[in-house]
C-alpha cells in the first residue's frame, strides 16, 4: 500500500519533534550534558525535571495549539491571513486574562485566569463571525481583526495605566510579552485539559472545512449545519488559544506561519492539514525557544519576541505576494 504523503510529512516532523525535545532539554544558558538525564543523583537532573521538562512540554503543547487553530481558521474563513494573533483573537484572550491580574483575581484559584482567557479568545472569535461574515473576504477580516485587537490593546493599556501597584503593571507587562521561562508541572495540568478539548473540537470540525471549500451553498448541500462549525471553531479556538495564552502570555504568528509551510507539503484540504499543523506548530515553537535561550545576552529573549522577529517579515512577505497574485 502506498504511504500517503501527508503521512510522511507528519512522520518526519515527529522524527523533527523528537530531536527538538531533547535539545530543549539540555539547552541553555548552560548546556547540560546528555548523560544527566538517566542519572537522578546528579544535582543537575533537578534543573531537568523541573524547569527545562516543564518548559519543552509546555513549548510543545503552546505550539500544537497555536499551529493546529490557525489551520482551523484558514480553513473556515477560506483566507491564508487568518491567525489568532493576527485576527486578534490573543490580543481578546490576553485581556481577559489581563483583568483577572489587574483585579488580583488569579490568585484565588488556578482555573481563573486560564478561565477568563479563554472567555475572551471565544468572545473574539464570535465577533469576528458576526463582523465579516462566515464567508467574509481577505480585507473584511483583516480590518476586524485590527479593530478587535486594537480595542484589546486599549483594554490592556488602560488596565497598565491604572494598575494599583507597580508590580501588579510589571507582572502584565512580563505576561504581555510571551515566555515559557519559569513555568512549571502546575501550569501544564492547568491549561492542558483544556486544549485537548479544544483541539478535539478543531479536529471533528475537519470534514466541514473540507466541505466549506466548496462555497457555503456547495456545504449546506452536502448537509454540513454552518451554525454547527461556527460553534465547534468559536469553542476550539476559543480553548485551544485562550488556554494557551493564559499560561505562556501571548505568543504570535505561529498559526499564521505553519500551515503555510504544510500547505506546500501535504496540500491545500483543510482537513489535511490540521495535523501537520500541530506537529509544525510545536516544532516551531520550540526551535524558536531554543534559539531565544542560546543567544547571548545580559537577558533571556521571551520566546514572545522572538515569534514577533521571525513572523512579521513572514506576514509582510505574504502580503506582498497576494498583492502581485492580484495585479
Amino acid at each position: 500500500m502506498t504511504v500517503s504523503r501527508g503521512f510522511r510529512v507528519c512522520l518526519a516532523l515527529s522524527v523533527l519533534l523528537t530531536a527538538l525535545l531533547v535539545t530543549s532539554i539540555v539547552a541553555g544558558r548552560v548546556w547540560i550534558p546528555f548523560r544527566v538525564l538517566t542519572d537522578p543523583a546528579d544535582p543537575r537532573w533537578l534543573i531537568l525535571s523541573e524547569l527545562r521538562a516543564p518548559r519543552t512540554l509546555l513549548g510543545v503543547m503552546v505550539g500544537a495549539a497555536l499551529g493546529l487553530s490557525g489551520a482551523a481558521l484558514q480553513g473556515y474563513t477560506r483566507n491564508p491571513l487568518a491567525d489568532p494573533g493576527v485576527l486578534g483573537v490573543s490580543s481578546m484572550a490576553a485581556l481577559g486574562a489581563v483583568v483577572t491580574l489587574y483585579f488580583g483575581l488569579a490568585g484565588a484559584a488556578g482555573w481563573v485566569l486560564p478561565l477568563f482567557a479563554m472567555g475572551g479568545a471565544a468572545a473574539g472569535v464570535v465577533t469576528l463571525i458576526l463582523v465579516a461574515g462566515p464567508a467574509g473576504d481577505a480585507v473584511s477580516f483583516l480590518l476586524a481583526g485590527v479593530i478587535l485587537g486594537s480595542l484589546a490593546t486599549a483594554g490592556v493599556a488602560l488596565a497598565l495605566t491604572l494598575a494599583p501597584n507597580p508590580w501588579a503593571a510589571s507582572e502584565i507587562t512580563q505576561w504581555l510579552m510571551g515566555s515559557l521561562a519559569d513555568r512549571s508541572f502546575d501550569d501544564l495540568r492547568n491549561s492542558l485539559p483544556f486544549v485537548v478539548v479544544g483541539a478535539a473540537l478543531l479536529m471533528i470540525s475537519g470534514p466541514a472545512l473540507d466541505a466549506l471549500t466548496l462555497g457555503e451553498t456547495g456545504a449546506r448541500g452536502l448537509g454540513v449545519s454552518l451554525r454547527r462549525v461556527q460553534i465547534l471553531i468559536a469553542a476550539g479556538v476559543g480553548l485551544t488559544c485562550g488556554a494557551s495564552v493564559a499560561v505562556t502570555g501571548v505568543i504570535g504568528f505561529v498559526g499564521l506561519i505553519v500551515p503555510h509551510l504544510m500547505r506546500r507539503l501535504v496540500g491545500a484540504r483543510p482537513a489535511g492539514l490540521l495535523v501537520p499543523s500541530a506537529l509544525a506548530g510545536a516544532c516551531l515553537l520550540l526551535a524558536a525557544d531554543i534559539l531565544a535561550r542560546v543567544i547571548p545576552g545580559a537577558n533571556e529573549i521571551q520566546v514572545g519576541v522572538m515569534m514577533a522577529a521571525l513572523g512579521a517579515p513572514f506576514f509582510l512577505a505574504l502580503l506582498l505576494s497576494m498583492r502581485r497574485r492580484l495585479t
